[in-house]
């Protein structure tokens, strides 16, 4: 027996003494560029899951973040200081909360330009002083250096990201949902956006446009890529060569990222060109649903069989105007369903029996409930998924940023109706609702996307994970890259090609024409002298 004993423990040590060597191998110092509200939301389930595998985690951040709670163990935190105080960022946020839900629809274009060029202005001022923060903060680039990360991890929404990275000579990934206009990733990094049939995002278009709709697109991307480079020439290359010390651009930093993770998948995206280095990692947050606290469980138990709506218009949405909360509770005191509505402003006057509100829901585990029959969302790209996770139809009400693009995604693909949120009224939501949940076809087509999204080789947790640790592993993966990095715009299009082509029809036609030029004349003299001679 104690033979036996030992011969079972020597095979235990052959075992599993090289996975702990591989485990140590792989196992590395992560540092992470973290984004705000719903961005910080997607990231944290891949650094979870990558502290499970055996990483050490480092999140730098500042003391001017609103979303990041500095006590979530295990994670560990290098903080900077900033000018600006939490209020600063919060009054940005409010006034383009404020621009783009309620005072858009009553401005004209170069009203609203004018107005989101002066928030952009403040909102460039506070990134300035967070990435001066960082890279003008010696002791704190060398605390950095001599920790010896392997690898940022970053969302791109949040400048310089990859200038830490270029300082502490690591390699980085991104984490993005979508840039405006596709920016960062059709001219950083390289990504094929033809205007034909990719639309600009976020302007609500689909892959089947019209001829009008193919110029709007066209001159979207045309006039947006103006804007963006005098903005980009005027602040970020600017900053970037001073911090490097040699003239370099934005985009020149942005495209040194190793793998772009797009918080999207084929359920959601209209097929289009994608790249070796971009990933689809769409619903990485999402999980099977977990039992509800009692007292919900037992609310949701006394709809009986028309079942429940859940309403939610996301974490940066804390109310609507009371004009507003009226409209929606209006309706939704119609249906026979229960309401669950996530809200926490003044309670609607008109709100009925059949609804509870509440400051927070668990919103993946209510949408997974059997019971769910419908979700009436802002269109946020995290509570799309979690629908699209658990088959459940959408009523779209979507107000800012890419939400009216995500809506657009959802409607094309026959899962979700779409309602302006200026111009909606109670009983436009009430025949929303009533077709969502009584016509079979919106569950029939969320079920496709739900199938879709379960049928991949990987779960998009672990796509992400996998190369993250992919970039770790291979001290990066310029493989994957494209040589259109080193190109120049001109070559990128071929206009050098071309105009040599050109160039030489030209000199072509040009040698053929003053060839019969010259035979022309030649023949003419000679027929001209045996006239003569006659």
């Amino acid at each position: 027996i104690v033979k036996m004993a030992s011969v079972k423990g020597m095979v235990s040590i052959f075992v599993f003494l090289p996975i702990c060597f591989t485990g140590t191998v792989f196992c590395g110092h992560i540092l992470v560029w973290p984004g705000e509200a719903s961005h910080w939301i997607n990231m944290k389930p891949v650094l979870e899951e990558l502290i499970n595998k055996g990483h050490r985690i480092t999140i730098l951040t500042h003391t001017g973040a609103l979303f990041i709670k500095y006590n979530e163990s295990p994670l560990r935190f290098e903080i900077f200081t900033v000018p600006f105080k939490k209020d600063s960022v919060e009054e940005v946020i409010k006034n383009m909360l404020q621009l783009w839900i309620y005072d858009s629809p009553n401005m004209s274009y170069w009203q609203m330009y004018k107005k989101i060029r002066d928030i952009l202005e403040k909102l460039t001022a506070l990134n300035r002083q967070i990435c001066d923060g960082v890279l003008k903060n010696a002791p704190l680039l060398e605390k950095l250096q001599i920790i010896k990360f392997d690898i940022l991890f970053s969302d791109p929404v949040t400048p310089c990201s990859e200038m830490v990275a270029e300082k502490l000579g690591i390699p980085f990934i991104y984490s993005l949902r979508f840039s405006i206009g596709n920016i960062f990733e059709r001219l950083c990094g390289q990504l094929p956006s033809p205007p034909s049939y990719v639309p600009f995002i976020p302007f609500a278009l689909t892959d089947r446009m019209s001829f009008t709709e193919r110029l709007k697109n066209f001159l979207f991307y045309f006039t947006h890529d103006l804007v963006f480079s005098q903005l980009t020439g005027r602040v970020w290359n600017n900053y970037y060569s001073e911090i490097l010390g040699r003239p370099t651009t934005f985009c020149e930093a942005m495209g040194k990222a190793e793998i772009w993770l797009i918080r999207t998948y084929w359920d959601f995206e209209y097929p289009r060109p994608l790249l070796p280095n971009f990933k689809f990692v769409g619903g990485l947050h999402c999980r099977p649903a977990k039992p509800l606290p009692e007292e919900m469980e037992k609310f949701i138990q006394s709809s009986g069989e028309h079942g429940i709506v859940v309403v939610s218009f996301g974490s940066m949405i804390k109310n609507l105007t009371k004009e507003k909360g009226n409209i929606i509770a209006a309706a939704l005191r119609q249906v026979p369903q229960k309401v669950l509505w996530r809200y926490s402003g003044e309670l609607p006057d008109t709100l009925g029996p059949n609804t509870k509100v509440y400051d927070w829901i668990p919103q993946n585990d209510l949408l997974g409930h059997p019971k769910t029959k419908a979700f009436i969302t802002h269109g946020g790209t995290n509570g799309i998924y979690e629908a699209i996770y658990h088959g459940v139809p959408m009523i779209g009400i979507p107000m800012f940023a890419d939400q009216p693009d995500n809506m657009v995604h959802m409607k094309a693909k026959g899962a979700a109706l779409v309602l302006n949120f200026n111009t909606m009224t109670t009983q436009d939501l009430v025949d929303a609702l009533n077709t969502v949940i009584n016509t079979t076809t919106y569950k029939d087509h969320i079920m496709k996307l739900s199938r879709i999204h379960h049928d991949q080789p990987l779960k998009p947790l672990d796509t992400a994970v996998f190369w993250i640790e992919f970039v770790m592993r291979h001290k990066g993966a310029k493989h994957l890259r494209p040589a259109a990095h080193s190109l120049t715009w001109y070559q990128y299009h071929c206009l050098d090609v071309i105009a040599f082509l050109l160039t030489c029809l030209a000199s072509i036609t040009f040698m053929v024409l003053k060839c019969c030029k010259f035979c022309f004349r030649r023949c003419g003299r000679l027929f001209r002298a045996k006239n003569k001679i006659e």
